[in-house]
């Protein structure tokens, strides 16, 4: 199947995530020393960085008029909208820094390169991180899925205090409300 407009969504027609714990652990957990390949051409380790940081992170961006992983991806719940997703924290990115965050990354396991690329189309204010090789995944036992031999992220957004998990938000639906659900976190829990 062909992916048309990435961005326009029925979210009546694609099927909700349910909340199956996976992500329960994480509020409170300290964020694991791990190296990173970001975007912008630099190695994050989110456990260095001060002050609040936000992370989303998302199964897989897709490219318009190009072949779907695979043909029901879209009844996968919880796959469909990682570009919907991306622009709604690109387009709420100024009032996310205004409201605290100090750093926004995505957060996914496909490659850096092809983040970068994505990156670029979708014009980003902030960098996405790369997770290929699953190791931040692994270490804080991140909900994923598994599709097409691939390992991915489940949908979520993570806010991190110098380097502390402080509040999770999972299952995410519909995933073009999640930075408007973050930012009003934000603004109802200053630093």
């Amino acid at each position: 199947m062909t992916q048309g407009n990435l961005l326009e969504v029925d979210w009546s027609k694609i099927p909700a995530p349910k909340d199956d714990g996976a992500a329960n652990h994480l509020t409170g957990m300290t964020i694991p020393p791990v190296s990173l390949r970001a975007t912008n051409d630099t190695a994050v380790t989110l456990s260095e960085l001060t002050g609040r940081t936000v992370v989303f992170g998302y199964p897989r961006t897709g490219e318009p008029g190009k072949i779907g992983l695979v043909d029901d991806w879209d009844m996968i719940p919880g796959a469909r909208g990682c570009t919907p997703q991306t622009c709604s924290f690109r387009d709420l990115f100024a009032e996310l820094k205004a409201a605290g965050a100090k750093h926004v990354f995505g957060l996914s396991t496909q490659s850096n390169a092809y983040q970068t690329e994505m990156a670029g189309r979708l014009h980003l204010p902030f960098p996405v991180l790369s997770d290929e090789q699953l190791e931040l995944s692994d270490a804080l036992s991140l909900p994923t899925m598994d599709v097409a031999d691939l390992t991915m992220i489940k949908r979520m957004a993570m806010i991190i205090d110098d380097g502390k998990i402080t509040h999770v938000f999972y299952p995410v639906f519909p995933p073009d409300r999640n930075a408007g659900d973050v930012l009003e976190w934000l603004k109802a829990n200053p630093v």
